[in-house]
């Protein structure tokens, strides 16, 4: 079935209000249709007959006293409602007490109805106004009775109550509108729960549950949720044990094997040419190893939930010299905004100097080495930003690389791939940890290659 594309567009409570809206409109024109007719049809067959009553009467009247009365005075003579006017038709003429209705203003099948012996009676316009015309035979006296009857007073009746029922209309479809809001908004309550409880669990908060619900209808999904969550929680707890169990374990191994190498780096110069070569390779790696060992733990941590920032005064400006001379970037330029040389703020200063260091680290590994490093003052706080020269991050990549373990689709073609995707993600887990946030764009310059910026909001010490 093909859907329209506004439905599409719509939420699931506008859709919910909509058919309310719809279904209430709908019954309210049908409801206010049918009682206007019904009225038109009882109020006009209720005047037709009292009118009908009249003109027998009427006519009676006239059939009495036709032969020894003027015709003017006979009619004059009648009693007949507000906005009647009497016609009588003497075989040859017609005469009519008020000479806006005479002849022509009779249908002609209804004159020829009552000449041919028949009584009749019909509604007509005349003027714009709508008129009942009775006409009755008198073959004793070879005359006829006419009588028009304004149903003017009727229409007004019936043009009122069509704006009343119009009115009770639309207070109608609104009274549904509401219905429909109120309703759909009870309706998916639950569902707004389930909603902020998934946003919960995404965003690390693992201990996450529903309420139990009353609700058979929602006690399974409540349910179901919940055993989701409990599954979520105990995989990601065991995972983070297990990373946390084996980085503990490759520790101990891990240093003894970097002391026998530093011992044989230490003799170096007696071994010869392939073996010192070896060595290096041995070196690199083990470093790179130790680097991947801590990175893991520090991850563990985050998982676990036992990370706490250490707040302590720190000048800023001083605090990302610093992180830059002692890195292997040590050359890389820093712009610092004047107003913040002398800025003192609440941070946790390892994590901090941690961030920039695996900025630079990525800079170097994947994007050609580091440019600039800059200090800025922005809206929400401070921004830390790490330029390098390389092909820069594209655009289906830009959230990816903050994953655990994702260098991103283009990491071969940007640059070395000796990282495991652990810094980035670390960046990323410190710096939430300060209430900021990360990001990469292109260089500010319009030069190829990307910006990494580090947005913290700042905390001034008491």
């Amino acid at each position: 079935m093909r859907r329209f594309p506004l439905t599409r567009r719509l939420g699931l409570r506008a859709r919910i209000t909509l058919a309310f809206t719809i279904g209430a409109l709908f019954l309210s024109v049908l409801l206010a249709a049918t009682t206007w007719a019904l009225t038109r049809t009882n109020l006009l067959n209720q005047r037709e007959d009292s009118a009908t009553v009249v003109v027998y009467q009427n006519a009676g009247t006239v059939q009495q006293r036709v032969r020894d009365t003027d015709a003017q005075t006979l009619l004059g003579s009648l009693l007949t409602p507000l906005g009647s006017s009497p016609i009588l038709f003497d075989g040859v003429n017609y005469i009519a007490r008020n000479p806006e209705f005479g002849q022509d203003a009779l249908p002609e099948a209804l004159r020829t109805t009552v000449r041919s012996g028949q009584p009749s009676r019909m509604r007509f316009r005349l003027d714009g106004e709508m008129q009942l015309a009775v006409g009755i035979p008198i073959p004793s006296e070879d005359v006829a009775y006419f009588e028009i009857v304004s149903l003017e007073d009727v229409e007004d009746t019936l043009d009122a109550l069509a704006v009343s029922l119009i009115g009770a209309a639309l207070v109608t479809t609104l009274a549904g509108a509401f219905l429909g809001w109120w309703a759909s908004r009870r309706a998916l309550r639950p569902l707004s729960g389930v909603s902020s409880a998934a946003t919960a669990l995404a965003a690390g908060r693992l201990d996450t549950r529903l309420e139990p619900s009353d609700d058979p209808d929602l006690r399974s999904i409540t349910a179901s949720f919940n055993d989701m969550a409990q599954a979520l929680q105990d995989r990601i707890e065991r995972d983070a044990r297990f990373a946390s169990d084996v980085s503990h374990e490759l520790r101990s191994p891990l240093m003894t094997l970097a002391a026998s190498v530093e011992v044989m780096d230490n003799q170096r110069d007696e071994l010869p040419d392939r073996a010192r070569a070896a060595l290096d390779l041995m070196v690199g790696d083990i470093d790179r190893f130790q680097q991947l060992v801590e990175d893991l733990l520090e991850i563990s941590r985050f998982d676990a939930g036992v990370v706490r920032l250490e707040l302590e005064e720190v000048h800023l400006a001083e605090l990302v010299m610093q992180a830059v001379s002692h890195s292997t970037e040590a050359d890389v330029p820093v712009e610092l905004d004047a107003e913040l040389a002398g800025v003192v703020v609440q941070a946790d200063k390892r994590r901090i100097v941690r961030v920039i260091a695996n900025l630079l680290d990525n800079a170097a590994k994947y994007g050609g080495g580091a440019s600039s490093v800059s200090l800025r003052q922005a809206d929400h706080g401070v921004q830390i930003a790490v330029e390098d020269r390389g092909d820069g991050v594209p655009e289906e990549d830009r959230e990816l690389i903050f994953d655990r373990f994702n260098r991103g689709t283009a990491a071969g073609r940007r640059g070395s791939s000796e990282g495991v995707g652990l810094g980035l993600a670390l960046v990323a887990e410190h710096v939430n940890l300060h209430g900021g946030r990360v990001w990469v764009e292109d260089r500010l310059d319009g030069t190829e290659g990307a910006r990494f910026v580090v947005e913290l909001p700042v905390e001034e010490p008491e």
